[in-house]
């Protein structure tokens, strides 16, 4: 049986790595390059500069804005969003009381309706929610300050996304609004495979929910949250602060760069402004924030893996 076994296991990965590198590393190889020249991206012409591109983004007070609002990204939405879809999913799966008649252990009453509610907003695109979201925190005719007159609070009308003290917070609520529900599915599905042996016994000496959730549900789930606070920290970092902010804010990334976060900043550079070796040198550090920021919460979060 160990006969031909490493060409096989080669003959399958030989299409899928070199895909991987075709169309990831290779981008990745030539961004590093170009960011040592002066290359506009509208010409093929470009001649070599050294660190040039690097000392300037040093001195850029825009790029450090960027990269404070981007750290703010991932480090509060994955804390926010994780910690909402761990209640949620704890509730809807194991923080019901007992009913008579019913399993000792089982969700809130409707938590099969609850579980839809929750994951709906993933079934929308986030340009969408973006769009919806704009409309909302529109001052003037907005859902939210329409809702604050109605119920007598006239003069409490907040600019929401023209306050630059408000626009990030704003921006930060529709991601967690929009991905929360994910979560809850992903962890709704974890606990869902832990034994309710465990949960009963836990039951029976008298634990309560806190307790059951600190004690049993988070230390089994700990690997599925560990991977969710990578990915959502990508999330943060990437495609969906983007399309939020250079949808709904002023500017984009208004007002007074507020809410210009690393990747917007670097399509602005590449594609509005024609310096696409600048944007390449921001592409580079947001890569090596990107890859500190996964390093870190797989060191921070290393546990003994409990088995069940």
């Amino acid at each position: 049986m160990q006969h031909g076994k490493y060409r096989f296991i080669v003959g399958f990965l030989a299409l899928p790595l070199g895909l991987y590198a075709l169309f990831v590393v290779w981008p990745f190889i030539q961004s590093i390059y170009y960011s040592f020249t002066d290359w506009t991206g509208l010409s093929p012409e470009f001649k070599m500069v050294g660190l040039d591109n690097y000392r300037r983004m040093l001195d850029d007070e825009i790029f450090w804005k960027s990269l404070q609002h981007s750290l703010m990204f991932a480090v509060v939405l994955p804390l926010v969003t994780l910690s909402l879809a761990l209640f949620f999913a704890f509730m809807i799966n194991v923080g019901g009381r007992r009913r008579r008649g019913g399993p000792v252990v089982s969700g809130v009453r409707g938590s099969s309706f609850y579980k839809i509610v929750y994951f709906f907003p993933q079934v929308l695109s986030i340009a969408i929610v973006a769009l919806l979201f704009a409309f909302a925190y529109n001052p003037d005719s907005g859902a939210i300050n329409s809702l604050l007159r109605g119920v007598g609070l006239g003069s409490l009308q907040p600019l929401w996304l023209g306050d630059p003290n408000l626009a990030l917070w704003c921006v930060m609520a529709v991601l967690v609004w929009s991905t929360v529900g994910f979560f809850v599915v992903l962890f709704s599905a974890g606990m869902a495979s832990i034994p309710t042996d465990l949960y009963e016994a836990a039951l029976l000496d008298g634990a309560g929910r806190a307790t059951t959730f600190f004690r049993i549900t988070l230390p089994l789930l700990w690997d599925t949250v560990q991977s969710g606070w990578v990915y959502m920290g990508i999330l943060a970092l990437g495609a969906e602060s983007f399309a939020v902010v250079q949808i709904m804010t002023t500017g984009p990334g208004g007002p007074d760069y507020s809410t210009t976060v690393l990747v917007l900043y670097v399509y602005q550079k590449a594609f509005r402004d024609g310096q696409a070796a600048y944007a390449t040198t921001i592409g580079v550090a947001l890569l090596v924030v990107t890859l500190a920021f996964a390093a870190v919460v797989m060191r921070l979060g290393r546990r003994e893996r409990l088995e069940y």
